[in-house]
Formats: C-alpha cells, sequence, structure tokens
C-alpha cells in the first residue's frame, strides 16, 4: 500500500509529511495570548481546531488551548481525528479552505503541549548503566543485580518539565566531593545532559488495576524527546539511599512536538537479546515487542557530539510502563515517563556527557578549540531523532533545544 500524498508541496518527501502529522501547542505573534493545537506539516502549523470547522466536522477536542482533552479521549478518538487529518491533507477539495490556516513553523511560538500530571524516568540503557557502573565501581560488576530483573525508575517533578527553547537556569545544591571533609552549597559545577525518549499517557488506569504491557498502545499517546537536565555533584551526594531528588528535578526539557504511536508502526523493532528471563508482566517474548528504531542526534553549540541508537535500549516502552503501574499505581491524562540516557555500544553513541568525557578524565573537543568536560555557561544543546516510516519515508520528531544560564 502506498502513503497518500499531500496537496502542500513542502510536506513532500519531508520528515513531517502526512505519515507523521505530530501534535504541539502555538501561539503567534499576531494573537500571543491565544493558544491552539497544531499539527506539524511540512514547513508548516496547522490550525488543527479551524481545520476541523473548516471540514464541516468541528471538534471540541481540537479547540482546545492544551492537548489534554484529546490525550484522555482515548484510542478511538485518536483514530478518527487522525484519519480526518489525513484526509483533509491529501484530498485536493480542501486545499483552499485550509491553505488560511497554515502558519509557517517559524512564525509559530510553541507551547508545553498538555499539562504533565507525573512524570518518571527509567534507567533502561544497558551500555549507559554498565558505563555508569564501570565509573563509579571500577574493578565490580557494572550492574546491580537487579538490573536486568526490572525497568529500574525514579519518581521526578511533574511541575518543572518545560518545552524546547525554555533557558535551563544552572541549579544549586550541596556538593562533596570525595576529597571534603563536609559538604558545601552551590552552582553545580558538573551540569549533564541525558538524550531520552519519553511517552505521553493518554488514557488513565483505574488505582489498583496494573496495565499490562498489551495495553501499552491503548495507554500511551505519543512519543516527544526528552533531555533530562542532571547536576552530576549534586547528584551524587543526595542520592544514597533514596535516588536523584535535587540533580535531577530542577528541569526537565522535551520537544514540542508529540507523534502519535501510530506513526511509529513502521520503526518497530525487537529490542536486544536478553540473557535473563524476565518475569512473565515483563516476558515480550511471545508477542510483538516495543522496541523503536529512533535515531539520535546530540549537538553541543551546534557540534554533533554523540548519535545515540534507541533501538539499543534494554527494556521497552511497554514494559516500563507494566512496571510502573505492577504495583497498581494509576495512571493519569499526561503522566510523562521517560525512557532514560540513550546510549549505544560505541563511544560516539553515548547520550550523556558523564559517559562522552568518562566523567571528566577526556573531554569533548569542539571545533573552536574549546573542550568540554560538563557544561558551561550559555552552552546550548539541541537533540534531534528520526525513525523509519512507511514507504521509506522519515518519521521527523523535531528538536528539543535548551541554554545554560548562570
Amino acid at each position: 500500500m502506498t502513503t497518500a500524498r499531500s496537496w502542500l508541496a513542502s510536506a513532500q518527501d519531508s520528515p513531517f509529511g502526512v505519515h507523521n502529522l505530530p501534535y504541539g501547542v502555538f501561539s503567534t505573534a499576531a494573537r500571543p495570548g491565544r493558544r491552539r493545537i497544531g499539527v506539524r506539516i511540512g514547513d508548516f502549523v496547522l490550525d488543527a481546531g479551524g481545520a476541523a470547522r473548516a471540514a464541516g466536522v468541528p471538534s471540541v477536542l481540537l479547540d482546545a488551548d492544551s492537548l489534554g482533552p484529546l490525550l484522555a479521549a482515548g484510542r478511538p478518538a485518536w483514530a478518527q481525528i487522525r484519519a480526518g487529518l489525513t484526509a483533509w491533507l491529501t484530498d485536493e477539495t480542501y486545499r483552499n479552505a485550509l491553505s488560511p490556516l497554515l502558519v509557517p513553523v517559524a512564525e509559530a511560538t510553541m507551547h508545553l503541549p498538555f499539562e504533565v500530571a507525573d512524570y518518571v524516568d527509567f534507567y533502561a540503557s544497558e551500555h549507559h548503566a554498565t558505563n555508569l557502573g564501570r565509573i563509579f565501581r571500577p574493578g565490580a560488576e557494572p550492574l546491580t543485580p537487579n538490573w536486568k530483573h526490572l525497568p529500574i525508575g525514579y519518581h521526578g517533578r511533574a511541575g518543572t518539565v518545560v518545552v524546547s527553547g525554555t533557558p535551563v537556569v544552572r541549579p544549586h545544591g550541596q556538593r562533596k566531593a570525595p576529597t571534603d571533609a563536609v559538604p558545601d552549597f552551590g552552582p553545580t559545577r558538573r551540569l549533564d545532559i541525558e538524550a531520552e525518549v519519553g511517552f505521553v499517557v493518554g488514557t488513565p488506569s483505574e488505582l489498583g488495576t496494573p496495565v499490562p504491557m498489551d495495553g501499552f498502545a491503548e495507554h500511551v499517546f505519543g512519543v516527544c524527546l526528552v533531555n533530562d537536565w542532571s547536576a552530576r555533584d549534586i547528584q551524587a551526594w543526595e542520592y544514597v539511599p533514596l535516588g536523584p531528588f535535587l540533580g535531577k528535578s530542577f528541569a526537565t526539557s522535551v520537544s514540542p512536538w508529540i507523534v502519535p504511536l501510530e506513526a511509529l508502526e513502521h520503526a518497530r523493532v525487537a529490542p536486544p537479546a536478553r540473557d535473563v528471563e524476565p518475569l512473565p508482566y515483563l516476558d515480550d517474548r511471545g508477542g510483538e515487542p516495543w522496541g523503536l528504531d529512533i535515531a539520535m542526534e546530540v549537538r553541543l553549540n551546534g557540534h554533533t557530539v554523540s548519535r545515540p541508537p534507541f533501538a539499543t535500549m534494554y527494556w521497552t516502552g511497554a514494559q516500563q510502563l507494566a512496571q510502573m503501574t505492577a504495583n497498581g499505581a494509576s495512571l493519569r491524562t499526561g503522566d510523562l515517563f521517560a525512557s532514560g540516557t540513550v546510549s549505544g555500544p560505541a563511544k560516539e553513541t553515548r547520550g550523556a556527557l558523564i559517559e562522552l568525557t568518562w566523567n571528566g578524565e577526556d573531554p569533548v573537543k569542539l571545533p573552536d578549540g574549546s573542550t568540554r568536560a560538563f557544561l558551561e555557561n550559555d552552552d546550548e544543546v539541541t537533540i534531534t531523532a528520526t525513525a523509519p516510516g512507511p514507504d521509506g519515508a522519515v518519521i521527523g520528531f523535531g528538536e528539543v533545544t535548551g541554554r545554560v544560564l548562570p
């Protein structure tokens, strides 16, 4: 089956063609106070609510100022609206009605697309976990005994999830180097990034009812990019015994576009072979695993420093969701859970500076002759990603960018 083509010229062979149609929330300089749901198509943002009205099928779900109502509506509504958008953007008869509703991407201000209910971050890359184990526990087994039995995660701070482009203020906290007698308080000296993929929950679940792996597609609306900024010196001092806290909670950046799960059907792959048999609630060997072939790129001040491959992740999004609710914890519309740092087997595929520089021992060299062990003030980090789509098409995720302020 050949994918339909849009009547919009810039959507032809674009990573934001009709095979993708990611959702976001935007405003314009002409009406800065009016936030609208937009759908990315080629080099434009389509006013989704206006498009529905122009097509004669107005939808209150698309007329909202946030994706929240659409997320809560559930998969049948998601599928119906996606089918409508595809029809309007591929049928020439809608061109005249929809063309005035197209806003150039450069003229759209993007906002946080949904209210984040809860935020959970996992630790699902074997390569990342192994590298950190070797850095901090040299000579010992790098993976903790539980790592291959369950997806490890921590519960983050939903209120500090920010949209791409939001500056990141260098956080303060307690720090204590191994040679210091006592801790001190001040700005982090080891500000880091973590290139991740995030999953956005739409349909909620009942308290006390776990969500099995085969419920993943019924509850997860779509996928975004995440930068889980990390203050490594603050984290190192505080995380024993309860885990990350102030070293993580100051900011988590997300991309403004949410790629629908349906757009990623051609990106599905089997995860790497596992050498420890998972318990039944995490065993995906008999079904269709939710590994995803997403190619990421990390740029520091415009220079590419890493290309992490999401297909190498040991634990999939479906397993992470099953683990997150295994104790009966409920899902809420707007829950965000992230994969943890995406890292591959080679140095140039590591998704965090702590790995790329081996805890600062081997700094990254930039084209201007400077080096970085960790981030300096005014540094800008951008994460982008693509995935395979139908008929050789490419799925784009946009970008998540943040600049460090003092």
